[in-house]
């Protein structure tokens, strides 16, 4: 009898390290997907219900690098860690371990189920190919250029460059080369390019120089930025900080790789004679968005069926955007509320029509939201700040008022990038709420439903 019952608690024990061991990898998943803290979380307790750990025996900690996971009853404890191997988004990995979670409990999953579904959304090929995702990429780059002022062949100019550079930084991501060298490697590659394309006949474009403003904005780390505002507004101070650090980083090896092409080509501070004014139509600027954002919905792996979706959020944001900054100040019609609050309601717009908007076409709420707030980057303004302190000399008074007008535009740029991320975060957070009384609700509901078919087996 005393044998039985050692073996029934080995049996049980091997089942729990089973059971943790499938939580933690589906946490590993939507960690290394670039997934937000709650979100983590929130899939991680729903799995674990279907695991059968009750969520008051269970403890999660979720950092940058590390997942910690331990279930304790008050006479047993268990605790296990998971290496976060590396990180790079997949929106449809992130919304497949989602709706993963809610079948595996309404259907009954074995453990050998959900562990064989959770593989096969790790191994997935992506939606796009790399060529694919480069040609996506470098069309958004050149919608960002439109936007920016220019005429239709620097579009083209900006688009090759940047397809250029964005090939160049998965093969170094490919080689094993470190994150952000690849980063100040295709930087350098796309700056390079786009100036190149200077030297191209004078008559083809009226607008030479303008690709250098969007050529290398591929790079731009939205998913993390918009990750780490929402980090900290939930509390996740910690993990919020590594995020911000690591946005940073990628923005500084942006800017070197820039710097550095630029003190190459010897270019020339052209920028505080690029109007911040819109020289196109709303139509035009309308068409730019909705290329800016499928563009950067192909390099985060979007489901193809939602590409239109995006470029209309992504329409949304600009047109608002533009309306409440222009004004009669700039002999435009609008509410000339200027730039940071227009880019402000642009995000919030979005963020609020998304709430509702998950529902409709079942993803996750960033899926929609962040790829439409980002044609909204200011690139000019970043690259005024950048040219600013490249050519920094203090030794005149001319040359002071140079550099105070490049931290000017520091500071506007990220006032304007802070309130596209809040913007975003904040209606998303205050609709999670709401949504999630919802949530609980049916997972109460389905897991009475499962008990009462006798499949329900607590640990």
């Amino acid at each position: 009898m005393e044998h039985l019952q050692t073996t029934e608690k080995v049996h049980d024990e091997l089942l729990l390290h089973r059971r943790v061991d499938l939580l933690l990898r589906t946490g590993k998943l939507l960690v290394e997907s670039l997934a937000d803290t709650n979100r983590v979380v929130r899939n991680m307790k729903r799995t674990a219900a279907f695991l059968g750990i009750p969520e008051e025996k269970l403890h999660i900690n979720v950092s940058f690098t590390m997942l910690m996971v331990n279930v304790s009853d008050g006479d047993y404890s268990f605790t296990k860690f998971q290496r976060i191997e590396g990180h790079g988004v997949n929106m449809t990995a992130i919304s497949a371990v989602s709706k993963l979670s809610w079948r595996a409990i309404e259907n009954d999953y074995t453990l050998d189920q959900y562990e064989a579904e959770l593989e096969e959304i790790r191994t997935r090929k992506r939606n796009y190919t790399p060529w694919q995702v480069a040609v996506g990429a470098g069309f958004a780059c050149g919608g960002f250029c439109i936007q920016f002022g220019c005429d239709w062949v620097a579009f083209l100019y900006a688009s090759i460059a940047a397809i250029i550079g964005m090939r160049v930084r998965a093969h170094c991501n490919e080689s094993g080369l470190n994150h952000y060298m690849g980063i100040a490697i295709a930087a350098f590659v796309s700056t390079m390019l786009a100036w190149a394309s200077t030297l191209l006949p004078a008559s083809w474009t009226t607008t030479p120089w303008h690709p250098l403003l969007a050529c290398a904005l591929f790079i731009v780390p939205g998913v993390p930025l918009i990750n780490f505002v929402d980090d900290m507004l939930d509390n996740y101070i910690q993990v919020g900080i590594v995020r911000a650090v690591n946005t940073l980083l990628m923005v500084s090896a942006m800017a070197f790789g820039i710097a550095f092409a630029v003190k190459i080509c010897h270019i020339e501070n052209f920028f505080p004679t690029i109007s911040m004014v819109p020289h196109h139509t709303y139509i035009e600027y309308a068409i730019a968005a909705a290329i800016s954002a499928m563009g950067f919905s192909m390099i985060f792996n979007i489901p193809r069926r939602l590409l239109w979706v995006v470029a209309i959020g992504g329409i949304i944001a600009v047109c608002t955007r533009n309306f409440v900054n222009l004004g009669p100040s700039t002999d435009n019609i609008g509410l000339d509320m200027g730039l940071v609050m227009g880019s402000f309601a642009g995000s919030v717009l979005v963020s609020l029509i998304a709430i509702k908007a998950v529902h409709w076409f079942h993803c996750p709420n960033h899926v929609l939201t962040i790829p439409s707030v980002i044609p909204m980057i200011p690139g000019v303004l970043m690259y005024r700040m950048l040219f600013g302190i490249i050519n920094m000399n203090v030794e005149s008074p001319e040359q002071i008022s140079i550099l105070m007008k490049a931290i000017q535009s520091g500071i506007t740029s990220g006032m304007v990038i802070l309130c596209i991320s809040l913007g975003v975060a904040i209606p998303n957070i205050f609709g999670r709420k709401y949504i999630a009384k919802e949530k609980n609700k049916r997972l109460k509901e389905i897991l009475a439903d499962r008990r009462a078919r006798g499949k329900f087996v607590e640990w």
